[in-house]
């Protein structure tokens, strides 16, 4: 029998399609597997520094010159940016319509010059570099009032939307903040004010309790597969403290979820054929003293990371209803992966 499981933080619904029900082998024996570009040229390698626009943000070898080889991660404007940094707001009405102009920033953390080299490779310190980078754009970025929003992402393969092989993520900053993350905010407010508590933290332990749906944990971070998961393998990385904002995370925790988010990519490439995926950052809006944000954001939102196996694709019935239909339950999704070595 199909169950139908709501999600406690914003209250969609999903269909976890028992009937229909795929294993881990299923995904293997159909899987779409991430290959090298065939291309020559890759303007992320070194040598290739001028084919980019120039660095904003680079960790480089002692001795070597902004826009030249010698880095270790180098972050540059996106070449053709969805939003720009140059620029005023201007906020108008039209009619019934409202427009603003297209401000913000689009940058590219190229996270390593290796140009075979994938996140899932990195060593441990290197990917606590990577980590140290995201955190150091969005609190750079979070000093322009105009900005209200840092999305830092990655998208792994071309099914999950990669343009290039070369291992990359994307911050983009928006000047109002998501409908996508305001239905958290305002779930995680409703769970706060209904009971004062954080409902991610009360997630947490309620998983640890139950132990079915965790995947991985550490002294600092836990990896779960949510109760009402969108997509077959979906996981949500969480702090074990309390915290709204990515970018508060400390020098002593920054390795442990390195440790952690290295580990379940490990895990989601070796045993499902090395599929495409997404990542995302989920993080409390940027909070300067205007309305629209109230006082206990700093206690009911709870920061994490989704990260989305690309195994089936959303049709008709999903973009019309807002369901998700899930063919694999999450408990099994979770067993699979936290019994996988690697």
């Amino acid at each position: 029998m199909p169950e139908l499981r709501k999600d406690p933080v914003i209250g969609r619904w999903v269909i976890i399609a028992t009937e229909r029900k795929l294993r881990p082998s299923d995904y293997v024996e159909m899987c779409s597997t991430v290959e090298e570009e065939n291309s020559p040229f890759c303007p992320f390698c070194p040598g290739n520094e001028q084919k980019t626009p120039p660095e904003i943000f680079a960790i480089r070898q002692p001795g070597s010159q902004p826009n030249t080889p010698g880095w270790q991660i180098r972050v540059v404007p996106n070449k053709y940016p969805a939003l720009r940094i140059e620029g005023d707001l201007n906020k108008k009405g039209i009619g019934i319509f409202d427009r603003m102009n297209g401000i913000g920033a689009h940058e590219v953390i190229i996270e390593t010059p290796e140009h075979k080299q994938q996140m899932q490779d990195f060593q441990q310190e290197h990917l606590e570099r990577v980590i140290y980078t995201y955190q150091s754009r969005s609190l750079d970025l979070k000093n322009d009032k105009r900005l209200k929003y840092n999305m830092i992402f990655k998208n792994y393969g071309k099914e999950a939307g990669a343009s290039l092989y070369h291992s990359h993520t994307q911050l983009i900053s928006t000047p109002v903040t998501p409908k996508r993350v305001k239905e958290e905010l305002k779930g995680s407010q409703w769970y706060y004010d209904y009971k004062e508590r954080c409902i991610f933290c009360d997630i947490i332990e309620d998983e640890i309790s139950r132990g079915e749906r965790v995947v991985a944990a550490n002294s600092d971070f836990i990896v779960i597969v949510p109760y009402a998961s969108r997509f077959p393998f979906e996981l949500w990385l969480l702090p074990l403290r309390h915290s709204p904002d990515f970018d508060s995370i400390t020098d002593s925790e920054r390795p442990n979820l390195a440790q952690l988010l290295g580990l379940v990519l490990k895990k989601l490439i070796k045993g499902l054929c090395n599929p495409s995926y997404n990542f995302i950052f989920h993080t409390a809006p940027n909070r300067f003293p205007h309305p629209g944000y109230w006082q206990t954001i700093d206690k009911d939102y709870h920061w994490h990371i989704e990260i989305m196996p690309r195994l089936t694709r959303p049709g008709g019935f999903e973009w019309g209803t807002g369901f998700y239909i899930n063919p694999t339950p999450p408990e099994e999704a979770a067993q699979f992966l936290r019994e996988l070595s690697v």
